[in-house]
């Protein structure tokens, strides 16, 4: 309650400097953070990350971000991680950003969390390790992340670090899929298609990669592609078929595009 009145107080102060621009006086942001307020640099951090207010500079971003994170912040802690990942600011280090998300992690941070997993997953500053991987996305999926959620349906469905399990698969992927990850989305129709951890059900395939689809999923408009074609869950309908190709192909796709190729060769 104390940091939520304290950002209060900052965010009143930051407005009542604003002029007719409707520009953050950076004067007073930034005094608030050379007086050591982790709030107030962590807000000059990601000014300067996105250029908003101030010409964007990455370097300066981590520097701001640099004295919030050595107070503790979690915030700031995970989001040097971030740079250090993607070499924003300061030359790319997988070691120091798995550093890094491990001290916001530690704070229950569940994007930290989910970064720690994916970090396991692929060797990244650490040696790979499934097992270790499936431990944080755990922990973030228990919190809700929709990203962590998918992430560990994803292991139990390739079997990785846990026995392969398409049930436990499709029960976190569902939680994900609900939040409305496209990807997880995609994967239930899969799942509904082959009678993997569920009875096979053409109609709920549909539905669920036409989620996915109308995101923009590309995999998810081919297998659409295919439904209406073979009439799996759908009336057989050609022309459906290649509108959903072509939306595939379009975005690249090279089984799509080679299933237009055949539905025109038939006419």
């Amino acid at each position: 309650m104390k940091r939520f009145f304290q950002v209060v107080v900052l965010l009143v102060a930051c407005v009542s400097c604003v002029g007719y621009a409707g520009e953050i006086n950076i004067d007073v942001l930034r005094k608030e953070a050379n007086q050591g307020d982790a709030i107030a640099q962590n807000l000059l951090g990601a000014m300067y990350l996105e250029g908003q207010g101030v010409p964007q500079d990455y370097k300066k971003a981590f520097e701001w971000y640099r004295k919030a994170a050595d107070q503790g912040d979690v915030t700031a802690q995970r989001l040097l991680g971030a740079m250090y990942a993607e070499g924003k600011g300061v030359p790319q280090d997988d070691k120091k950003a798995f550093e890094w998300y491990r001290k916001a992690a530690d704070q229950g941070d569940a994007v930290a969390q989910y970064s720690m997993g994916l970090a396991y997953a692929k060797g990244k500053g650490v040696p790979q390790d499934y097992k270790k991987a499936v431990e944080w996305y755990r922990k973030a999926a228990d919190q809700g992340s929709v990203i962590a959620q998918r992430l560990l349906g994803a292991m139990y469905l390739e079997g990785k670090g846990v026995p392969q399990d398409y049930k436990k698969a499709f029960e976190w992927l569902r939680k994900s899929a609900d939040q409305g990850d496209v990807y997880a989305q995609r994967l239930l129709g899969w799942m509904y298609l082959e009678g993997k951890g569920v009875p096979q059900d053409y109609k709920k395939a549909v539905e669920w990669c036409r989620k996915a689809a109308d995101q923009g999923d590309v995999k998810a408009q081919r297998l659409l592609g295919a439904m209406y074609a073979e009439g799996k869950g759908v009336p057989q309908d050609d022309k459906k078929a290649v509108e959903w190709y072509r939306k595939a192909a379009d975005q690249g796709d090279a089984v799509a595009q080679y299933s237009m190729g055949l539905a025109y060769a038939k006419g």
